[in-house]
């Protein structure tokens, strides 16, 4: 580690929680949300009824909504790669029907991609090409089938484009399908984002003719039209092509005219907005990589909670990269401030909409009583509230403090789950923690401070993989002493209904019921019997409660300590000033040896920390804390 990194690690704990502290926490962000109506015809398709599927598609051909109807076939093609009972018997009623004919079309070429990976060529092997390209060949007549069941829609053309960069197809194939594509939708983004993938180096063009014909598309899309955003798709495939050029790049200029011009796009949408959440992460992946982390903050905080699969899925599993570029972007923008500095602070923009509706809500279910918690999260590092739950289990939550501590500045972003990790180390009982927002659902099983299995429910993700679900189920059984794994799998690998399978997972378990109210509000304990506070301690008092409290007996909350007197802090400072003063003579004066220097160094900073100790000592609040923290 250089020198120069070890005088930015105060600063990053002094600043980062306060850089995009309105940013919403890492549960809230779901990849690829629907919309309401695209989630009830998913959920309604993954229980086998095509109805909600046909009525929706059906709306868009009506009302020629191109744009949507890309959207919606697209989803719903991955959708019946999971779940491919409802589109058969949709064709079986209705051959004809041109919207359920495209869904199929689509699926052929989903299908085949999915066979085929994402991977550059010489890492696929020769069955999969074959798989690949049989599939691909199949589709044709599909595709033509959609194209002349509605003459008018672009989409079967976006499909053809796709197909047909993926046989090879020569530019007069590609031209031709472009034009069609063209002269249903001069504008339609889906068809030109397939253009600008053939026209790109790494399949059939060069980077010259991408951002050509990029620069193209924007210059005559009509305003507030998202193909303004094309040539921040060339940016990111110049990017990932990761070439060296000998002297200046001559992308460059090119790169940050289209950031600019994606900028201006996007400030003409609302914050938050799920349509322009496809441009938003390619503008905040490119600023990321540009170092330009100001501007790529304002790029997060315009997307909120609506990560992307594109561009992140380029560097690994999209969600995880997505979360991993914008905590970067807090610490980098952190290790700038000067730790005397006050932190920065978010814009006063209000509440924003995950802080009201999509914040997750927590809960661990620790498998002993409520004293044996107490006493093992002395050191936790957090404030706690506790409740019995049956004879054998204790839930826990966390009691928000209006200064945190500084341990818990270096804990992962969860703070349950981080006290957790504490509190369950060297202790034989396990802890399971819960998270839910609208979207989502997941676990973390804690046990001996060890992370065993961890796993989440998205409303519209496809069923988990069977091998990884058998493994984590194998893993809930031996913690849980249960004899068969296979329900457990079962739950794991079930959809649709992200809380529902919580509370399945918890009862497959043996755990007591989740309590009434969670999943609503933040804090639910409060209302139950036995539910107790424990406090959060300094790391020397955690330790000396931990050596003094008897087995059996639950912690007793500190005594806030009373109001320094007037006197209290005049001495203080005055000795804060004298010490100071006499450690920086003594270091500046040759003539004094380097004992004395030490100790009026060491004298000056205690003083200093009992003043910092007394001003940050605040009592332990149970309320909501301010929407910005």
């Amino acid at each position: 580690m250089r020198l120069t990194a070890l005088f930015t690690i105060p600063r990053v704990l002094r600043h980062s929680d306060a850089i995009g502290a309105d940013l919403p926490p890492d549960d809230a962000v779901v990849l690829d949300a629907p919309d309401s109506s695209l989630r009830a015809a998913l959920a309604a398709a993954a229980a086998g009824d095509h109805a909600p599927a046909a009525e929706l598609l059906a709306g868009t051909r009506r009302h020629a909504q191109w744009e949507r109807r890309d959207t919606v076939v697209s989803r719903l093609a991955r959708a019946s790669l999971h779940h491919p009972g409802w589109l058969d018997s949709w064709l079986a009623a209705s051959p004809e029907d041109p919207d359920a004919v495209l869904v199929k079309a689509d699926q052929y070429v989903c299908q085949a991609w999915q066979i085929r990976t994402g991977a550059r060529a010489r890492h696929v092997e020769a069955d999969q090409f074959r798989a690949f390209h049989a599939l691909l060949r199949d589709a044709v007549p599909v595709i033509s089938a959609a194209a002349e069941l509605n003459p008018g829609d672009p989409v079967p053309w976006r499909i053809a484009l796709t197909q047909a960069r993926g046989i090879q197809a020569p530019r007069e194939v590609f031209d031709t399908y472009l034009a069609e594509a063209n002269e249903r939708d001069p504008h339609h983004e889906g068809c030109h984002i397939q253009a600008l993938q053939y026209l790109c180096a790494k399949w059939f063009g060069s980077h010259e003719e991408m951002f050509a014909f990029a620069e193209r598309a924007a210059e005559q899309a009509p305003p507030g039209s998202r193909l303004h955003a094309l040539p921040l798709q060339a940016v990111v495939e110049y990017l990932i092509a990761d070439e060296e050029t000998p002297g200046p790049d001559p992308y460059t200029p090119r790169a940050e005219a289209a950031v600019t011009r994606a900028q201006a796009l996007s400030e003409s949408y609302a914050p938050g907005d799920r349509e322009a959440a496809g441009f938003r992460n390619h503008l905040a992946m490119v600023l990321w990589s540009m170092n330009r982390y100001e501007e790529a903050l304002t790029a997060f905080r315009s997307i909120g909670v609506h990560a992307t699969t594109f561009p992140w899925t380029y560097f690994g599993e999209a969600r995880a990269e997505f979360l991993e570029a914008r905590s970067d972007t807090r610490v980098e923008l952190a290790m700038k401030v000067p730790f005397f500095s006050p932190s920065p602070k978010p814009p006063a923009t209000g509440a924003p909409d995950w802080e009201r509706e999509l914040a997750p809500r927590s809960l661990a279910i620790a498998s002993t009583g409520p004293t044996e918690v107490a006493q093992a999260a002395l050191i936790c590092g957090h404030s706690l509230r506790t409740a019995p739950a049956g004879s054998r289990h204790t839930y826990v939550e966390i009691v928000p403090d209006p200064v945190r501590g500084k341990r818990a500045a270096l804990l992962p972003e969860d703070p349950l789950t981080s006290a957790a990790d504490n509190f369950t180390t060297a202790e034989d009982w396990p802890a399971l923690i819960l998270h839910r927002t609208p979207e989502r659902g997941s676990f973390t099983l804690l046990h001996r401070g060890k992370r065993v299995a961890e796993h989440s429910w998205e409303t519209v993700a496809p069923a988990a993989d069977h091998t990884e679900a058998t493994a984590k189920a194998a893993a809930l059984a031996r913690v849980y002493e249960i004899t068969d794994p296979r329900p457990l799998a079962h739950i794991l690998r079930a959809t649709g209904d992200p809380a529902r399978h919580q509370s399945e997972l918890v009862a497959a378990l043996g755990l007591p019921p989740l309590p009434e109210g969670y999943g609503g509000e933040q804090e639910i304990l409060a209302g139950l019997p036995g539910a107790r506070v424990l406090a959060r301690r300094g790391f020397l008092a955690g330790m000396r409660d931990t050596l003094t409290t008897r087995d059996g007996v639950h912690p007793e909350t500190p005594h806030p300590a009373e109001p320094h007197p007037a006197r209290w802090w005049a001495l203080r400072g005055l000795a804060l000033l004298v010490f100071t003063a006499a450690a920086v003579y003594a270091w500046w004066t040759p003539d004094i040896g380097w004992f004395r220097s030490t100790v009026s160094s060491a004298v000056a900073l205690y003083v200093a920390a009992q003043l910092l100790r007394a001003l940050r000592r605040r009592p332990v609040s149970s309320s909501r804390p301010p929407a910005a923290s």
